[in-house]
């Protein structure tokens, strides 16, 4: 009788401990649980981190890294199977559709910075971009101060153009600025010769030049007229479970090797649909970033 009360009591201790642990989940997690599923928020058009191909099928570089947030979850939660839902977003959507429940992670080319984690929270930096300029290889310019006296093109309205006006009068360069009323007509205006130089967000230069009929004309400089700026995979705000999941997974992946092996299939070789080669090897700012993974919005902590 004693051993059957042993037993018994022991069942009761497990159930209750279960019980609790089922209960300890809060927010996305606990939604996930129930559910049995996780919706992704991916872009239609973001090369090559979240797009459509052929088949209209999201893929991308931030894909493959939040289907390893995936796996990550589906491990936490010991489940045998979990449903991915893909929920399209724009620039506009992404915070509002994540804020409200519709998406629990956005794997995209968003921007950490200290506006957006008022409303959000980031994972650890995926990506660094950074304006820079690009030129053709015959013209030899290696540096901003090669640009002196020269025409140069940045598309109107934008960041870009202002970093080139604040560098022009900082470093007196006497560049003659040519505003361009769209990316495509900078591009062309360093196609034909009319500007040295387009300045612009560098991975945006790597997917014009990679598009181009001669890409291996071109060269992007390593001087930059801005800091690196983070980007990295969304998640809800106030859901400490839930990121502590996720950064531990992203982490995972940037230490072990593999966030290079990603980059380097998205960054260095033939894309679908097209096979286009954005010929973007790894920065030493994100080396640095995937042996020491950082969700910081400051650019000073990526130098």
């Amino acid at each position: 009788m004693r051993r059957l009360l042993s037993i018994g009591f022991a069942l009761a201790a497990a159930l209750g401990a279960a019980e609790a642990g089922a209960q300890e989940l809060t927010g996305t997690l606990k939604n996930i649980k129930e559910t049995g599923a996780i919706t992704l928020g991916h872009r239609d058009s973001s090369i090559p981190f979240s797009y459509l191909d052929d088949n209209q099928k999201p893929i991308g570089y931030a894909m493959d890294i939040c289907y390893k947030i995936v796996d990550a979850v589906k491990k936490e939660l010991k489940l045998d199977k979990l449903e991915v839902k893909l929920n399209p977003v724009t620039s506009s959507t992404r915070i509002p559709l994540l804020a409200n429940g519709t998406i629990d992670l956005e794997c995209g080319s968003t921007t950490n910075n200290a506006e957006r984690q008022k409303q959000i929270s980031f994972t650890n930096t995926h990506f660094l971009t950074a304006s820079r300029f690009v030129s053709k290889k015959s013209s030899k310019i290696n540096s901003i101060d090669d640009l002196k006296g020269k025409p140069v093109v940045s598309t109107a309205g934008t960041t870009n153009i202002k970093q080139l006006t604040e560098a022009n009068a900082a470093r007196g360069l006497n560049v003659n600025i040519i505003p361009a009323k769209d990316h495509a007509e900078a591009f062309l205006m360093v196609e034909t010769d009319r500007a040295v130089a387009f300045v612009m967000d560098d991975i945006l230069l790597a997917s014009l030049i990679a598009g181009s009929k001669t890409p291996d004309d071109y060269v992007i400089s390593k001087d930059a007229f801005s800091k690196p700026e983070p980007y990295g995979i969304m998640l809800r705000r106030d859901d400490p479970a839930f990121k502590k999941v996720v950064d531990a997974a992203t982490a995972a992946v940037y230490t072990s090797g593999e966030g290079q092996k990603i980059y380097d299939k998205w960054f260095t070789q033939k894309i679908p649909p097209k096979g286009l080669n954005l010929n973007t090897p790894i920065a030493a700012e994100l080396k640095n970033e995937f042996a020491k993974p950082s969700d910081s919005p400051d650019p000073d902590s990526y130098k």
